[in-house]
């Protein structure tokens, strides 16, 4: 099975993905916290990441969460992004509507 490094500049962790793997659930295996976990589907957008450089598929993902214009930026969802090469990402910041939701949750 082929394997992907994926480095976070933001953070500076760096973890294996594997083929056919998300880069969330690669981040949750490895135990990298760098964004919120939501939904894990592509629709809720907490776990935003810029991909910086590499070659990566897309899943389906919320437009509202994941715009094309965005997207071709490469600000994606980590729970719908696949590598096909090496990645660098970094973190993207949450609105702050979520940010609030998210603490809310946690405290409950």
């Amino acid at each position: 099975m082929t394997r992907f490094q994926v480095s976070n500049c933001t953070t500076g962790d760096v973890f294996t993905c594997h083929e056919g793997q998300s880069v969330l659930k690669a981040m949750e295996k490895w135990g990298v916290k760098c964004v919120p976990v939501g939904c894990r589907g592509g629709g809720c957008g907490f776990c935003k990441v810029r991909v910086v450089e590499g070659e990566y598929r897309c899943g389906k993902m919320s437009k509202v969460h994941a715009p094309p214009e965005a997207v071709e930026k490469g600000e994606v969802l980590a729970c719908r992004i696949y590598p096909l090469t090496d990645l660098t990402i970094e973190c993207v910041p949450l609105p702050e509507a979520a940010l609030v939701k998210e603490t809310l949750n946690q405290t409950s």
